[in-house]
């Protein structure tokens, strides 16, 4: 049953990879085309809500970031709770190795940004971003190689990149803060308490849950912190046995085939008119290509490649070192979190900045992504030979 949901999953972030792909392009394509200014516009046409007297309008693109990402989170925070009650987190040896890596992916990204946006106090906001890892994106170019790649391989990569997840959503919460609303600070506990309760009670209906759920959301969005950490509040609370199965299941297909591209579509455009090589060299970009392009994968590796050989740790069973190494460069394809987190980091300031974003983010991707597959192709030959000269 384990293995079943393992592969469902696989399968579907695989697929969801090149939707995600997809929408990119056709992102890019908008933007450097005629069609440029109706691409622009349109994520900015406003959307009204009435409820009694409360009225609330915002651009569609707050829409996609602040709302439909909500669900991503949600599912997310789903993900999390279960492989920690029951999956490849559920104990500390099989845990520590992709947590630890995934600390290493986060801090040296960060690093190397810092270090090299040090004497430009406002672009040391976007510190963050280089330090994300695109589940959906990974593992679409690792499932590339079907058969030839180790299991093991698969959930060392899965369960880095949800340690990556919890660490970009801790940093959403504690570093993108708003001006704080105690009043609403205070509702959200008493949310929570309710949703404590009722799991408490045993209560397994799933519609009282999203009810408080989308309550929360509205008190977070009021209280400062980002909306979409709601989401993850609201999964911890949701009963680990039938609902939370129940609603990982209808929800995903959602989020993987909806919900991410939707936001690609809306955050990669990017018009190349104009843009020079200083632009590629400007700090801004430069720190992200070179967290996601060297930082990830010198993070990711060294701190993995410590923890087994000081003996705390294991290879992934079938798994060889130049495996691992090509894994540490695919976790440097950050696209849809590191977009996010830009989004988060710059959204108040000078619009230059998302796109230098945007540029850093594709390039260090893209970069990651390619050299990846080159070096996991040479890894998954060299073991064929070895196996035929057997």
């Amino acid at each position: 049953m384990r293995l079943d949901h393992l592969r469902e999953f696989l399968k579907l972030e695989s697929t969801s990879g090149i939707i995600l792909l997809i929408a990119a392009c056709i992102a890019l394509i908008l933007d450097n085309s005629r069609f440029a200014y109706f691409y622009e516009t349109i994520l900015h046409v406003p959307i009204t809500f009435h409820f009694i007297h409360w009225r609330f309008e915002k651009p569609i693109l707050f829409w996609i970031n602040d709302g439909l990402m909500t669900l991503f989170f949600l599912v997310v925070g789903l993900e999390l709770k279960r492989e920690l009650l029951a999956g490849e987190l559920a104990s500390f040896s099989r845990a520590a190795l992709p947590g630890v890596a995934a600390l290493g992916g986060m801090l040296v990204p960060a690093v190397i940004y810092i270090a090299v946006n040090y004497y430009h106090p406002a672009a040391l906001k976007g510190w963050a971003v280089p330090v994300a890892t695109d589940i959906v994106f990974a593992l679409g170019v690792l499932t590339l190689f079907g058969k030839r790649v180790p299991l093991g391989l698969k959930l060392f990569l899965m369960a880095l990149a949800i340690f990556d997840d919890v660490g970009a959503i801790i940093i959403i919460a504690l570093f993108y803060i708003r001006s704080l609303s105690y009043v609403a600070l205070l509702l959200g506990v008493l949310a929570l308490i309710v949703l404590w309760l009722l799991n408490r009670k045993g209560v397994e209906r799933l519609f009282p849950y999203l009810l408080i759920g989308f309550l929360l959301w509205g008190i977070v969005l009021k209280s400062g912190v980002h909306a979409t950490v709601a989401g993850v509040l609201l999964a911890f609370f949701i009963p680990v046995s039938g609902p939370l199965q129940r609603l990982e299941s209808n929800l995903h297909p959602w989020v993987a085939y909806l919900v991410t591209p939707l936001f690609v579509f809306a955050n990669s455009g990017l018009s190349f008119q104009g843009i020079t090589l200083f632009h590629l060299l400007d700090d801004t970009t430069l720190g992200i290509i070179l967290g996601l392009f060297l930082g990830k994968q010198l993070g990711v590796f060294s701190f993995a490649f410590s923890m087994i050989k000081l003996g705390w740790a294991k290879l992934p069973e079938q798994s060889s070192w130049l495996e691992m190494y090509g894994v540490a460069l695919l976790c440097g394809i950050g696209f849809t979190m590191s977009l996010f987190l830009g989004t988060l980091a710059f959204e108040a300031d000078n619009p230059v900045y998302l796109v230098e974003v945007r540029l850093g983010v594709l390039v260090g991707s893209l970069l990651s992504g390619v050299i990846g597959a080159m070096v996991l192709f040479t890894a998954f030959r060299s073991k064929k030979k070895k196996r035929m000269q057997a």
